[in-house]
C-alpha cells in the first residue's frame, strides 16, 4: 500500500515537474525578450500592478486554497460542494479586490496615468483565480497530469499573444492583460476537464462555506502577511526610488524563482499523502515530514549555490546588459528561498495538527519585521537592502518564531531532523526505483 501511495506521489509529481519545466523553459524566453522591449522602467511598472494585485489576491481567495485538498480527502462526498463553493465566493470577493485595488493606486499614484491604467488592466485576473482552486481537486485525485497539461497549453497561447505584441509593437497596457487571458484559458478548461473525467455537478452549499471558512479564516490574513513581506519591497522601492529600481530588482526576483514550482510541485503532491498518513500512523505522518523537509532544504539550497555562481551570465543572457544592476541583488535574494518552502512545509504540518491558527501570528511578525527593514535599508542599500530584508525575514518567520511557540517546536524538531542529508541523498537514489 504505501509503494503504491508512493507512486502516485512520484507520479503526480513527475507531471506537475515535467509541463512546469516546458512553461518556464517558454516564459523563461518570452520574458526575455519582453523585459529587453519595455526596459526597465515600464518592466517595473507592470511588476508594480503585479504586486499590488498580489496583496489582494488573498483575501478573494477567503484563504480557501490552504484547506481545500484536506477537505477534499476528508469529504470526498461533498467534492462539487466543495469546489463550487469555493469558485463562487472567490468571485464575489473578486469585487471587492478589484474596488481596492484601483482605489489604492488612485491615491498613491496620483497623476500616474499609466501606471494606474495598467494596474486596472492587471487587476481583472481576479475575478478567474478560481483556477488555482480547481486545481486542488486534480491535487487530491493524483491526477494532476490534466491540471499541467491545461496549464502548459494556455501559457503556451499567452505565449505567442506576447510574440504578437512584439512584432506588431504594442504599448505597455496590452501586456498587462496577459497574465488575465492566461488565467481566463485556464478556468474555463479546467471545468471543461473536471466534468469530463466525471467529477460531481458543481452546486454552492452554505453549511461547506461555513465549514471551510471556519478553518480558512486563519489564513486570510496569514496569507495576506506571506504577501506582505513578498511584495512589499518592490512596491517600496517603487515608491522610495523609481519604477527601474522596481524593474530591476523584479528581474533578480523572477531569476531566484525559476526553479519555485519544482519545490512547490514537490509539497503539492505529498500535501495529500501526509494528510492521508496523519490519519493512520503517527510515527508515518512524522518520518514523511523530516523526509519533505530534507528533499525541501537541500534541493533549494543546491539551487541557491547555482544561481549565486551564475548571476552574472544569468541576468545578462536574459534581460541584456541594461539590467547589470539587478546582478548583486539576485546573488542575495536567492537564499531566502530555503527559508521560504521550510515555511510552506511547516504549513502543511500546522494544518495536519489542527494548528494553523499559529499561522496568522507567525507571519504577521514576518510582515512588521519586512517592512520595519525596508523602511531602514533600502535608503542605505537600495534594491540590494531591499533583497537583505526579504532574506532576513523569510529566515525569521519561517526558523526563528517557529522555535518561540510552543506548539510549534515540535514541527521544529522535524525540521532538524531533516537536515541530515542521507534522508535526502537516500530519496534521489531510490527516485528510479519509485518510478
Amino acid at each position: 500500500m504505501g509503494l503504491i501511495l508512493k507512486n502516485r506521489i512520484v507520479k503526480n509529481a513527475s507531471w506537475i515537474v515535467a509541463c512546469k519545466i516546458a512553461q518556464s523553459i517558454l516564459s523563461f524566453i518570452v520574458t526575455m525578450f519582453v523585459a529587453r522591449y519595455l526596459g526597465p522602467s515600464n518592466y517595473g511598472v507592470i511588476n508594480y500592478a503585479a504586486s499590488i494585485v498580489a496583496f489582494v489576491v488573498p483575501i478573494v481567495q477567503l484563504g480557501l486554497g490552504n484547506i481545500q485538498v484536506q477537505e477534499l480527502v476528508e469529504n470526498p462526498d461533498d467534492e462539487g460542494k466543495i469546489i463550487g463553493t469555493t469558485l463562487l465566493l472567490s468571485c464575489i470577493s473578486a469585487f471587492a479586490g478589484v474596488v481596492g485595488v484601483l482605489s489604492f493606486v488612485a491615491i498613491a499614484n496620483e497623476g500616474e496615468s499609466e501606471t494606474i491604467v495598467v494596474c486596472a488592466l492587471y487587476s481583472t485576473i481576479l475575478f478567474f483565480q478560481g483556477a488555482d482552486l480547481i486545481h486542488y481537486w486534480f491535487q487530491a485525485k493524483f491526477i494532476s497530469k490534466y491540471a499541467s497539461l491545461v496549464s502548459i497549453s494556455a501559457f503556451a497561447i499567452v505565449a505567442i499573444y506576447k510574440i504578437f505584441l512584439l512584432l506588431t509593437g504594442k504599448n505597455i497596457f496590452w501586456f498587462a492583460l496577459a497574465n488575465p487571458i492566461d488565467y481566463i484559458i485556464i478556468l474555463i478548461a479546467l471545468i471543461i476537464v473536471y466534468k469530463k473525467l466525471g467529477g460531481t455537478k458543481l452546486s454552492f452549499s452554505l453549511n461547506v462555506a461555513k465549514r471551510m471558512m471556519a478553518k480558512s479564516k486563519y489564513y486570510i490574513i496569514a496569507n495576506l502577511m506571506v504577501v506582505v513581506f513578498t511584495q512589499t519591497d518592490r512596491v517600496m522601492l517603487k515608491m522610495m526610488l523609481d519604477s527601474s529600481a522596481t524593474g530591476f530588482y523584479s528581474a533578480a526576483s523572477t531569476c531566484a524563482q525559476l526553479s519555485n514550482f519544482v519545490f512547490a510541485a514537490i509539497i503539492d503532491s505529498a500535501r495529500p499523502a501526509i494528510f492521508e498518513k496523519h490519519k493512520k500512523s503517527r510515527n508515518e505522518f512524522k518520518s514523511s515530514m523530516i523526509v519533505l523537509y530534507s528533499v525541501i532544504i537541500y534541493s533549494t539550497l543546491a539551487f541557491g549555490l547555482v544561481v549565486t555562481l551564475l548571476a552574472n551570465p544569468i541576468i545578462t543572457v536574459v534581460y541584456g546588459e541594461q539590467y547589470s544592476p539587478a546582478i548583486a541583488v539576485l546573488r542575495v535574494i536567492v537564499w531566502f528561498l530555503p527559508f521560504s518552502f521550510i515555511g510552506s512545509v511547516r504549513n502543511v504540518w500546522l494544518l495536519a495538527e489542527n494548528k494553523q491558527k499559529w499561522i496568522p501570528v507567525i507571519n504577521l511578525s514576518g510582515a512588521i519585521a519586512n517592512v520595519a527593514m525596508n523602511f531602514v535599508l533600502i535608503p542605505i542599500w537600495g534594491m540590494v537592502g531591499a533583497g537583505i530584508a526579504s532574506l532576513v525575514t523569510q529566515c525569521f518567520s519561517n526558523v526563528f518564531v517557529s522555535y518561540i511557540i510552543r506548539d510549534t517546536r515540535e514541527n521544529s524538531k522535524l525540521m532538524i531532523k531533516g537536515l541530515d542529508v542521507r534522508l535526502f541523498v537516500g530519496q534521489i537514489k531510490s527516485y528510479p526505483k519509485k518510478r
